[in-house]
């Protein structure tokens, strides 16, 4: 027989269900079904007592039910006087059981009264022992009965308690991650524009065409950044439409000594990735291997599916670096542990980033591989 799996509606329908049923509702749930079945026992055992009749269980029954349920309004009314103390039982509790003597004479009062008033209408007299012996026995049964359900209270109101510092904690975590976010994005808009700025006022007065041809793609990347504000997730499609500009740009001053390739699989370019996450990488191999080196310096710019990983990777060579890595042992920027390398503020940025918004579900790595420097990001992979 095939399984058949449960729809993204039904879970979350189903979820919603179980976030509708509160602890406070489920205990009033579960107070009804404990009244329900005393009621129907002691019904049925008047079944088989031919003195008794059938309205009477119900009367004794009842009469105890609506005075159980009076002390429980009562505290769930009061709940929030108690809830400073749900972290220590014993004055939780005794702040609770203080109340008993009041509520055990109330309680016998009405239990009994109803009682005698039902039985008087109906032209009959309800008899019983002694009242010192009523009370002392409903007192025990009082005593038995509040410690069970006090009991069961606590509990609920624990873990109702729980949920919502639970609540409370994940906001303040959002709100944490949020600013921290907004802290990276703001560092991160200065230290680019700065460094590209910088490649166009040395062009200015050497190819005015060139320098306007790199201010035009400026302007579109000055667009594309600015979306940052507004969110944090944006495709591979338009992630690598900023790399592109980027290189462009880069590539008016270093025509003659860098070769890009592209190698992106085209079935991943609807993934989600952080907006801007890979050009403070690119600008590094720009930065260390094309700036620093007197040779032709070929840097490639590659994305793939591994499982169910996105990879992104920017490989190049010229870098003095190259050697000092090792691709058996590659500098993992997950962590920071750079044992041996300086990590800048672009790679601070990336890897702080991954840490907000995936945990430790992403890596960012660094390793030398046949003379060139290879920066690996591997990002669980989001469909758009």
């Amino acid at each position: 027989m095939a399984v058949v799996a449960p729809t993204a509606p039904a879970i979350r329908a189903r979820r919603g269900l179980i976030a509708a049923i509160s602890p406070g509702r489920l205990l009033l749930w579960l107070w009804a079904a404990f009244w329900l079945i005393m009621i129907l026992v002691a019904v049925q055992d008047s079944l088989h007592n031919p003195y008794i009749e059938w309205w009477q269980p119900l009367l004794w029954e009842g009469s105890s039910c609506v005075g159980a349920t009076v002390w429980l309004l009562w505290q769930r009314h009061n709940k929030q006087r108690f809830a400073p103390y749900l972290d220590q039982p014993l004055q939780w509790f005794a702040r609770h059981l203080i109340w008993l003597p009041l509520l055990a004479v109330t309680f016998i009062g009405f239990a009994y009264g109803v009682r005698h008033g039902v039985y008087a209408l109906l032209g009959r007299a309800y008899t019983h022992e002694s009242w010192l012996f009523v009370m002392g026995y409903e007192s025990l049964k009082l005593l038995l009965f509040a410690g069970l359900w006090l009991g069961i209270i606590f509990g609920f109101d624990s873990f109702e308690q729980w949920q919502a510092q639970r609540r409370h904690l994940l906001e303040l975590q959002k709100s944490l991650a949020e600013a921290q976010l907004s802290q990276l994005k703001a560092q991160l808009r200065p230290h680019f524009f700065f460094n590209t700025l910088n490649t166009i006022s040395a062009l200015m007065h050497v190819d005015v065409e060139r320098a306007d041809r790199m201010l035009a793609r400026l302007g579109d990347l000055l667009r594309i950044s600015l979306q940052i504000n507004d969110r944090e997730m944006t495709t591979l499609r338009e992630e690598v439409r900023a790399l592109e500009l980027f290189a462009q740009i880069m590539q008016e001053r270093f025509a003659d000594r860098v070769t890009l390739s592209w190698n992106i699989d085209a079935g991943m370019l609807d993934a989600q990735v952080p907006m801007l996450l890979v050009q403070p990488l690119l600008e590094n191999a720009f930065k260390h291997g094309v700036e620093r080196s007197v040779g032709p310096v070929s840097i490639e710019i590659a994305a793939r599916r591994e499982g169910e990983s996105l990879v992104l990777e920017i490989r190049n060579t010229g870098s003095r670096h190259a050697n000092s890595l090792d691709a058996a042992m590659p500098v993992d920027l997950r962590t920071g542990a750079a044992t041996g390398y300086r990590e800048g503020v672009g790679l601070r940025n990336c890897r702080e980033r991954l840490k907000v918004i995936y945990g430790d579900r992403a890596t960012l790595q660094l390793a030398g591989e046949n003379g060139s420097v290879v920066a690996k990001v591997t990002l669980p992979e989001r469909p758009a």
